[in-house]
């Protein structure tokens, strides 16, 4: 088993999941976080971190489309292993449905 960042997480990109994270599973996008499934070893820390719940067990159902998200932008985007400030607007995106189909980018983040 591991995690899965979810659609929460698009143009909200709260960190503190990264900061937790024992094994630096998390890489980083433009506008979201990715779990390396990998390098994540099913600690469950970074769950109850996230104030918006976007990250789930890959045992839920339903997850596959993310699962797949997160394997595939994990070899691409850059390493996070510090919180970072999250965007300015996040608030503004908690809840906006259809983030993945209509906000989703697939360009890197930083990084550390």
């Amino acid at each position: 088993m591991t995690y899965v960042v979810v659609e929460g997480c698009i143009k909200c990109k709260f960190m503190d999941c990264v900061e937790v994270c024992p094994v630096d599973c998390f890489y980083e996008g433009e506008n979201m976080l990715v779990i390396h499934p990998d390098e994540c070893i099913d600690c469950g820390v970074c769950e109850p971190e996230c104030p918006i719940e976007a990250i789930k067990p890959d045992t839920e159902p339903g997850l596959e489309r993310f699962l797949s998200l997160n394997a595939e932008f994990a070899k691409v985007w850059p390493n996070i292993t510090a919180k970072k400030p999250s965007p300015p607007d996040a608030k503004d995106w908690e809840g906006v449905p259809e983030k993945l189909e209509k906000h989703f980018s697939p360009e890197p983040g930083e990084g550390d």
